[in-house]
């Protein structure tokens, strides 16, 4: 995008904060009351485990204004967020994971819910993280049955159920012996992200490690 065209969406667009929608300076990317504010995860607390999951990790915690902020994301069309949240992403994968995956994918979604959305917001943090680690995402997984909202389900089993044999490898010859970076928007139970890191490991993956925006527990 040209200079003056950024210049122009901007006056006419002026950039808000995708956590608060304060009114944000040139060059910032959350407000100075979000960076105080938001609920940051610390240390361990940053970090979940779970089967098939060597680590998964997450800037934020989904709560408040965080929890708001990712659903109009997902919900209400605001892609451009991806840009915000890739770097709070990207800054705590090289706290946690730094060395441990030489390649980035993501949990898709499926045809049915993509057309809906029109944006698969997955892919989209992948790209912004991507940007960050100086690394493409590959398309390495699909999503072939349509499955309800993991939202909608408060019960682990369920959770487990809902996604089992889901996904499918699409390049395996891609994916052995190569360890990776496998993104989402949000970790609750870790059942979405063990799916899909079952089906990298079944295709001989060496290792899977994650990151999401924000962890729900």
């Amino acid at each position: 995008m040209s200079r003056w065209r950024q210049v122009l969406l901007d006056l006419l667009f002026p950039p808000r904060c995708v956590f608060c929608g304060r009114l944000l300076e040139e060059g910032e990317g959350i407000c100075p009351h979000c960076v105080r504010a938001l609920p940051y995860t610390h240390g361990t607390g940053a970090e979940q485990r779970g089967e098939g999951i060597t680590l998964a990790v997450s800037p934020l915690r989904y709560e408040g204004e965080v929890r708001q902020s990712i659903r109009r994301y997902k919900f209400e069309g605001r892609r451009w967020y991806a840009r915000t949240y890739g770097g709070l992403m990207a800054a705590c994968v090289r706290e946690h994971l730094d060395g441990r995956f030489d390649a980035l994918t993501w949990v898709p979604l499926s045809q049915r819910r993509r057309k809906e959305r029109g944006y698969d917001q997955a892919l989209l943090l992948a790209r912004a993280v991507g940007e960050h680690l100086d690394m493409e995402p590959e398309e390495v997984l699909c999503k072939v049955r349509h499955t309800r909202a993991q939202s909608g389900l408060s019960d682990g089993e369920e959770r487990r159920a809902n996604v089992r044999d889901a996904y499918r490898c699409i390049r395996p010859e891609r994916v052995a012996g190569r360890r990776f970076l496998l993104v989402d928007d949000v970790i609750t139970t870790g059942s979405t992200l063990a799916a899909c890191a079952a089906v990298l490991r079944q295709a001989g993956a060496a290792d899977v490690v994650c990151v999401t925006v924000a962890r729900a527990h």
